[in-house]
């Protein structure tokens, strides 16, 4: 029988994993060209963009599979803490078209993550 928090464990995991490796796939069939601009026109070395990989590729799988779960999160933490400072930090304080905080979906991916930091991977997760 299923424990009512390792099932929500699971979810959280599937959610945020499958989510966030929709992602690194869209960047890993077009591109970071996007993500190497941003870098450079913030002073930074433009091949830094290619850590989204780990970020939006990696660390999705291994929330998803719960193996190393709390490390996965903590890159996808990483990961979009970036991604706000550098296309995002003029919309913090933003509302969006509907209503909403013009952030919410980084908000989600982030706190998310923090989230799962804190809780663990659950019971249904690979051996680590």
């Amino acid at each position: 029988m299923l424990e009512n928090a390792d099932l929500g464990k699971l979810i959280i995991r599937l959610t945020l994993g499958g989510l966030m490796l929709f992602h690194g796939i869209a960047k890993l069939l077009n591109g970071v060209g996007f993500i190497e601009s941003e870098l450079a026109s913030h002073g930074l070395p433009a091949f830094f963009a290619y850590g989204v990989f780990i970020g939006e590729l990696i660390a999705p799988l291994m929330v998803l599979l719960g193996y190393h779960t709390r490390i996965g999160a903590l890159l996808i933490v990483f990961n979009m803490l970036v991604a706000i400072a550098l296309v995002h930090s003029h919309q913090l304080l933003s509302l969006g078209g509907n209503g909403g905080w013009a952030l919410e979906l980084q908000g989600f991916f982030l706190f998310t993550a923090v989230g799962l930091i804190f809780l663990g991977p659950g019971r249904y997760k690979l051996k680590n």
